[in-house]
């Protein structure tokens, strides 16, 4: 993404890897690092966040990421994220409520060249109980759920942390 949150976490002294698949915006926000960043650092790169050679992590912070995940598919992320986490993984998603639910169904009636990529709203209730089925999520437990809204963006956060 824009870098934004990486800069504010280096800020605070975290050794952060910023990762994304689109280089341009990697690029971007390598240009805008402010050099203030005390003793925290980031490593801006291209790729995959999914990529397990990228190691583990205190933290894993997924925001507007998982978006285009069904709900099966983005517990078995989540947790693969997991894996890779000593502390805590953040992450946003599309939630399912009813107005997104109308729009998400009017914007499937265009051609698929006129619309931007498919979001999948899911159902709070369902992916945590994806998740607390899940053997390998055992050792986390839901701590904060936060929706976040601006104009006529939307997203659901949930903050897991190993118990």
């Amino acid at each position: 993404g824009t870098g934004a949150l990486a800069v504010e976490a280096a800020r605070r002294g975290a050794h952060v890897v910023a990762i994304d698949l689109a280089g341009q915006l990697v690029e971007l926000a390598g240009e805008r690092v402010p050099t203030d960043l005390g003793e925290g650092s980031i490593d801006f790169r291209v790729g995959d966040m999914l990529d397990p050679a990228l190691g583990t992590f205190d933290h894993v912070v997924g925001m507007d990421s998982l978006i285009h995940y069904r709900a099966p598919d983005m517990a078995r992320v989540v947790s693969g994220l997991a894996s890779r986490a000593t502390g805590s993984v953040l992450f946003t998603y599309a939630p399912r409520t009813p107005l997104l639910s109308v729009l998400h169904g009017v914007g499937r009636a265009f051609p698929r060249s006129d619309r931007a990529p498919a979001i999948e709203p899911i159902g709070h209730g369902h992916l945590t109980r994806l998740l607390r089925e899940d053997r390998t999520m055992r050792p986390w437990r839901f701590v904060r759920a936060q929706r976040i809204a601006s104009g006529f963006y939307t997203s659901q956060a949930l903050e897991l942390v190993r118990r």
